[in-house]
């Protein structure tokens, strides 16, 4: 069977179009989250340039403190950006979003030194916090309605694994990058200028994710909006109007946070800090079973075009919470444990990464989605995910009851999975209303 010249031009213009899409949106949500990796990996060096020196253990701590206020920030983030993702496009609020990452990154990166301007020092690094905490908060929320709106419905679930898929490529580029650095330069260059680089280079890539996300076109679904979007509404109202759908995103969003942050960031720095593990060798297998949840990430999205939302989440979450504490028990005292625990936790942990941003946006009609996912998911992150690592540290190494904070985690995973099973399905719903 042959194809006119006009369906092949038009299939040619389509496969352009969601490449752009794709790329547009990956690179701009991997560079935020390569800026949150970064602050966790350089802190122990930029700690002692920002804060005074004189007090190394006061200067890690507030350096932590502010990394903390950057989660407090988010939810604010999620209503600015959610507010104009919904008013004035989702493309628009992309575009500023990952401007602001730009611009807190570039803030650390040539912040002065304690040494120079004193307590100055410290408040630039708080202002660049909150800005980057603003635009994270506002990121996630309009790249996955963006890409939700943009996708083919009966693609959605495997396109919105793009979030996950870029924001841990993201992790991990910053991870490497301080690995390379920390090898190439000697410790005294690492404190005095080293750490400056990979902000630098934060900055460089949220400008290059601002000029892509410049040129891409706006979702047809907002398009489609009539003219009462543009009308002075309250935000609030709006919200308070589906905050059915707005628990339900935080019910759903817990137990994934928990246990991603447990996982995919901390499960490293736990082993070496806890269980005494080699700290350079932790990374790099913690490093590789992220590779185990990329491989899965698509696995996932594929599926839930097939057979539907819910159950991709069930699986997911029923996986997680049946395995957490078999897993936590093999992670004990050797390398090739923490990788094999790490990859099977992250297989069933990509389920509900995968498509969450697909099911997020299929709840809410196209005149709140932006804001309705982003102000809730954007609470839960910085009330459950925020604290998984310090209620983690504080029953495991002050407390000495480890499985307390274990059984934290696997209740609120089964408070998702509970929330998951009074969902409507949503699979190829129509987004244009």
């Amino acid at each position: 069977m042959t194809t006119s010249p006009s369906t092949r031009a038009a299939s040619a213009a389509v496969v352009p179009s969601a490449r752009r899409t794709l790329v547009s949106t990956g690179i701009g949500n991997a560079a935020e989250w390569y800026d949150w990796a970064i602050y966790a990996t350089f802190a122990p060096y930029f700690s002692k340039q920002l804060f005074s020196p004189s007090d190394p253990t006061s200067a890690i701590l507030s350096t932590l403190a502010i990394f903390a206020v950057g989660f407090v920030a988010r939810p604010f983030g999620g209503f600015v950006f959610g507010w104009v993702g919904d008013r004035f496009g989702r493309k628009n609020s992309m575009t500023m979003t990952v401007a602001l990452a730009a611009v807190g990154s570039l803030l650390i990166g040539i912040a002065p030194t304690f040494g120079a301007v004193g307590a100055l020092a410290s408040l630039v690094l708080l202002v660049a916090r909150l800005v980057q905490g603003l635009a994270h908060g506002g990121e996630l929320p309009s790249s996955q309605t963006y890409l939700s709106e943009m996708a083919p419905r009966e693609k959605r679930g495997f396109w919105s694994t793009l979030i996950y898929f870029s924001g841990t490529i993201g992790n991990m580029t910053g991870a490497l990058i301080g690995a390379i650095l920390a090898i190439a330069l000697p410790k005294a260059d690492m404190a005095a200028w080293g750490w400056r680089l990979p902000f630098i280079l934060g900055a460089v890539m949220g400008l290059y994710g601002l000029v892509m996300r410049a040129r891409m076109p706006e979702t047809e679904a907002f398009e489609e909006l009539d003219a009462t979007r543009t009308k002075s509404r309250s935000l609030v109202k709006d919200i308070l109007e589906h905050r059915k759908q707005a628990f339900q995103v935080i019910g759903m969003t817990v137990g994934l946070t928990v246990i991603y942050y447990v996982w995919a960031i901390v499960a490293p720095t736990y082993a070496a800090t806890s269980l005494k593990l080699d700290p350079g060798q932790a990374l790099w297998y913690g490093f590789a079973a992220n590779l185990v949840f990329l491989v899965a990430l698509p696995l996932w999205g594929r599926l839930s075009d097939r057979i539907g939302r819910k159950p991709v989440l069930i699986i997911g979450g029923i996986g997680s919470a049946v395995l957490h504490f078999p897993m936590t028990w093999l992670l004990h005292d050797s390398l090739w444990q923490l990788f094999v625990s790490m990859s099977v936790m992250l297989i069933f942990i990509a389920a509900g990464a995968a498509i969450a941003p697909a099911a997020y946006a299929e709840l809410f009609p196209a005149k709140v989605r932006t804001a309705g996912v982003g102000v809730p998911y954007a609470i839960a992150v910085a009330a459950f995910g925020g604290t998984a690592p310090y209620l983690q540290t504080l029953f495991t190494d002050v407390v000495k009851q480890p499985w307390m904070f274990n059984a934290y985690a696997v209740v609120m995973v089964l408070i998702s999975v509970a929330v998951v099973l009074g969902l409507p399905e949503t699979k190829g719903k129509d987004l244009s209303v």
